[in-house]
């Protein structure tokens, strides 16, 4: 292994610059020191109003994956939102900086690894459900939300909890619905910056999915019985009761409907299964099955989809 490479990995273990944000950065601030040269101004790669990273973006982005025959979307907005990237260029910069003080950097070589770690990013393992007869229905979306909340945790500013139960309950109402009864969005969409009256909206009910309920959220319910619509909050085990004191305090305790996700999802799947054994299998395969179509329509991450292991 090169002495380059070697520094490379060493950076990206300590930095977890594995993630799709912090790629989208790297790849651009590499472009920026092929055409400037090395050291970088970090001061110099910031916007004009100095909020964000200067040319990242989706279409800079995609150019240089393009350049490798990459056509797939790393980032839906290029890692220009991502909250972080101001600080990953400062400390990329400062490792280009170090590297260049040494000698001539190899950029093409940097650019190089940086398209690995996308090829393993595209490459990252789903999660996986367990089909065992034995074990609750409710067990197995437990399970999955573990898993993604597990993740979480090892990759500070991912919100995969929260992008699993959104696309799990979407996908128990495509299955319990039919598909094309209303329009899935990708977990980073906000509800209330596009005008949607929730995650999801059916008939005259505005369904909001969220790992942390807050008075924000409560907010979106009450505009949502100012205009006539019925609001339910699907939230975690430990949200419901945040999300019952919250609707409370704002005097809307009999007006939104709260549901811990677990029992939402289970509940359904006996439902489609018909209380039957071989039911409940079918059931979790067909939920499963569009869940994943829903990750691969609307997300960039694939790494978001589940397995099943029997």
């Amino acid at each position: 292994m090169s002495a380059l490479k070697a520094a490379l990995q060493a950076f990206n273990t300590e930095r977890k610059f594995s993630r799709k944000g912090p790629l989208c950065v790297a790849l651009v601030v590499t472009q920026h020191a092929k055409a400037r040269g090395l050291p970088l101004d970090p001061d110099t790669l910031l916007t004009d109003g100095g909020g964000q990273v200067l040319g990242l973006g989706r279409a800079a982005v995609q150019a240089v994956l393009g350049r490798h025959g990459i056509t797939r979307v790393l980032a839906a907005e290029g890692g220009r939102t991502s909250r972080g990237s101001i600080g990953n260029m400062r400390e990329y910069v400062a490792f280009l900086n170090n590297l260049a003080t040494a000698g001539p950097v190899d950029l093409d070589a940097v650019e190089a690894f940086w398209i690995e770690r996308v090829h393993e990013f595209f490459a990252a393992k789903p999660f996986k459900i367990r089909l065992d007869a034995s074990r609750s229905l409710r067990t197995l979306v437990r399970d999955v939300i573990a898993q993604a909340e597990e993740r979480q945790r090892n990759t500070p500013g991912m919100q995969y909890a929260g992008a699993v139960i959104q696309h799990l309950v979407g996908a128990k109402l495509d299955c319990a619905l039919g598909a094309g009864q209303f329009k899935h969005n990708s977990f980073s969409t906000s509800d209330a910056q596009t005008g949607r009256n929730g995650d999801f909206f059916i008939g005259d009910v505005a369904i909001h999915v969220t790992t942390a309920p807050s008075e924000a959220v409560i907010a979106r319910c009450r505009e949502n019985i100012d205009n006539g619509h019925k609001p339910i909050i699907v939230t975690t085990t430990r949200g419901v009761l945040v999300a019952e004191g919250l609707a409370e305090n704002a005097g809307l305790g009999e007006r939104i409907d709260v549901f811990e996700v677990e029992q939402f999802v289970a509940l359904n799947l006996y439902e489609l299964g018909k209380f039957a054994a071989e039911g409940r299998r079918v059931a979790v395969a067909e939920v499963v099955n569009r869940y994943n179509e829903i990750v691969e329509e609307v997300e960039t991450d694939p790494s978001l989809k589940i397995e099943i292991r029997t």
